[in-house]
């Protein structure tokens, strides 16, 4: 089928993207489901700071890709050896697909699934193939979705099937925002009710985490950005301090605030500065998790006798160590019950033809999070 779709060629374009314009909206082909496979129909597809990395060339990918991992839609058609999903399902997409099989899916980390990630790293769906085309030539997936279309096909691994009655275009941030903010605090650092938290960039994944934080009942909910207006947001949803992180002396107030610092720091900002100051601010004894994703070329250090004689823990997060069919529903019948404003992340609404502009805003850091609505 002829559909249309937002299609990365080359990585490293100049900014303002509205002019360069890396992101082609194209006619390809999307062939439909194999086995195992499904036919969604795109009904939102949110930007997220993992695609502006593949267009800036942060984190390499082949070219030509279909972007967009973070999406919701309907079931079209479902392919032979899919018995559980029908026309007219509610999904949400899960950008990393679980074998089932591997190593890690089989310890229940279907997160770090090794066909998954390789299929991924290639451009493909988790069977191998590539259902997408451009004048008879292939384009490679995005994290097995490719969501920046009105139609994807994808692997069966990469749905969730959720309640219908979840307005799409919200459905769509838990696929990715909520799923690794909120994983990083309930799953990966486990946050007990009272703990002090602290939230280092407020982006969709950190105020996703953010609102976590305030969910699992921790007790001084810190927010750090470099924007003022993103820490005004924050008190909003919860948070009990804000501090600016421009300031030098924001590692010493944040320690004298909290009594020596807080029990766990989430680096949501992706950057060794930021990664820095969260250890920082972390208390002896404390818990520093990182879910950004800086370049592969960044590198963190920090001094080990500190990590030894302080009893500090350091942890990654990986879409918030999440089990996608355990955790999505979860997590969107705490925001149905009124204790997870997801909704409240949701600062714009884009047609597909404004998908440049879109990338440019989240640049600049003037939104929280955006989705393309078909």
């Amino acid at each position: 089928m002829k559909i249309r779709a937002a299609v990365l060629n080359a990585m490293g374009a100049s900014l303002p993207y509205a002019k360069s314009r890396p992101l082609s909206i194209d006619e390809i082909d999307l062939e439909g489901p194999g086995h195992g496979e499904v036919l969604v129909k795109v009904a939102a597809a949110g930007l997220c700071h993992s695609d502006l990395s593949v267009i800036n060339g942060d984190r390499p990918r082949p070219t030509p890709m279909a972007l967009g991992h973070e999406a919701a839609g309907i079931v079209e058609e479902v392919g032979p050896g899919v018995d559980d999903l029908k026309k007219g399902d509610h999904v949400v997409m899960v950008f990393v697909p679980s074998c089932g099989h591997c190593l890690p899916c089989s310890e229940g980390r279907p997160a770090l699934c090794e066909p998954g990630a390789a299929a991924n790293t290639k451009g493909t769906l988790l069977s191998g193939a590539k259902r997408l085309k451009r004048k008879g030539e292939a384009v490679n997936h995005h994290l097995g979705v490719s969501a920046f279309a009105e139609y994807a096909t994808v692997s069966r691994r990469s749905l969730v099937k959720i309640d219908p009655e979840l307005p799409l275009d919200q459905a769509a941030l838990f696929g990715c925002a909520v799923l690794t903010g909120v994983g990083a605090v309930v799953n990966t650092a486990k946050v007990p009710a009272g703990a002090n938290v602290a939230v280092i960039g407020l982006g969709g994944v950190g105020l996703a985490s953010l609102i976590g934080a305030v969910a699992a009942g921790a007790g001084r909910v810190v927010a750090i950005d470099l924007a003022d207006d993103k820490l005004e947001f924050a008190k909003k949803l919860g948070a009990t301090d804000t501090f600016n992180a421009r300031k030098d002396t924001t590692a010493d107030e944040v320690r004298a605030a909290t009594g020596g610092g807080v029990d766990f720091a989430f680096e949501l900002a992706g950057s060794v500065k930021a990664m820095e100051l969260a250890y920082k601010i972390t208390r002896r004894g404390g818990t520093t998790v990182t879910a950004g994703l800086p370049p592969p070329s960044a590198n963190f250090s920090f001094p080990q006798v500190g990590l030894v004689a302080e009893e500090r823990t350091i942890k990654g997060s990986y879409i918030g160590t999440c089990v996608p069919v355990r955790d999505l529903p979860r997590y969107i019948a705490l925001f149905r019950q009124g204790r997870m404003p997801v909704d409240r992340l949701l600062t714009h609404r884009l047609k597909l033809d404004e998908i440049n502009e879109g990338f440019d805003r989240l640049h600049e850091g003037k939104a929280i999070r955006q989705v393309v609505v078909f």
